[in-house]
């Protein structure tokens, strides 16, 4: 049995005008696509980021007429975008298990691993952080995200308290409690990350009283052993002198979401504060740590 998609790229200020069309033709669903090089960072709550310039894919039931609903769209569609409309079948398949395979497990650092619940952990032995791809951000694919990971994984972390600012998913949080940790604040402005740690910790049987999940204002902590922060370069400035209130003597920084070209801007901010490490690189993405001075 086969699908039918069609395909075209628009600009930002086009794209409702499309959705809408494709949405009053009868497409089942729409996704969007880059269709340049433009990274779109995690988004505040109530935000809502698109590209400049996006692909925009719809899909509509198999028992439609594909070539009838071309020529509505041709017909309908400003002609620079008609001329650009692209048309495809979609054979069906086990959508479950191919979502599935997508999504195998993923080795962090020499014994962490990431395995999603429908899979075997590779090494029994390891630590397993279960985790499931959701709407939070944070599943450790991200090169941010792998490099706090493949941090944590090298670091003696056991007995520490940790704040992880920007808990996302929870992934770091989990992570250094499976790695010894005593306590961790996961601390997020958004209520589904906050609601998703939550989850994410009943799945790795993760109790309460090793991770308080919460708001920035409720964290009352200024003797942190280790503080991580995957966020965003301006937050991760603006809070320097902040999260440095929050670390102890000689307690470690962890920070990431930063892009190569924000690294300077970053080392001048947490330099009076912290005696900063080599950074790690990833991609086009940085990891910074230190010991507080």
């Amino acid at each position: 049995m086969t699908w039918w998609q069609f395909s075209l790229n628009c600009q930002a200020s086009e794209l409702e005008l499309v959705e809408d069309l494709m949405l009053e033709l009868g497409a089942v669903s729409i996704s969007l696509r880059d269709a340049g090089d433009e990274p779109i960072y995690e988004p505040l709550p109530g935000d809502n980021p698109v590209w400049q310039e996006s692909i925009v894919t719809a899909t509509f039931d198999k028992g439609c007429d594909p070539g009838l609903l071309q020529q509505q769209l041709v017909d309908r569609l400003p002609d620079h975008l008609a001329g650009g409309l692209l048309q495809e079948n979609l054979q069906d398949q086990d959508w479950d298990q191919a979502y599935k395979r997508h999504f195998q497990p993923l080795q962090c650092a020499p014994g962490l691993w990431i395995v999603p619940s429908w899979s075997e952990p590779p090494d029994p032995a390891a630590t397993i952080i279960q985790l499931d791809p959701g709407l939070a951000f944070g599943t450790g694919t991200h090169p941010t995200t792998a490099l706090c990971l493949a941090w944590l994984g090298s670091s003696d972390v056991k007995g520490s308290q940790v704040i992880d600012f920007g808990c996302g998913s929870g992934i770091l949080a989990i992570a250094a409690i499976k790695l010894g940790a005593k306590h961790v604040a996961a601390v997020d402005i958004d209520e589904q990350a906050l609601s998703a740690c939550q989850s994410n910790m009943k799945v790795n049987a993760i109790r309460t009283e090793q991770i308080l999940v919460c708001r920035p204002e409720d964290v009352v902590s200024t003797n942190a052993d280790l503080l991580m922060a995957n966020i965003l370069a301006r937050p991760l400035i603006d809070s320097a002198a902040r999260f440095a209130s929050m670390v102890r003597p000689e307690g470690q920084i962890l920070l990431s979401g930063i892009l190569k070209t924000q690294l300077e801007d970053i080392q001048l901010a947490y330099q009076p504060f912290f005696k900063l490490d080599p950074a790690s690189y990833r991609d086009e993405w940085v990891c910074v740590s230190g010991k507080r001075l």
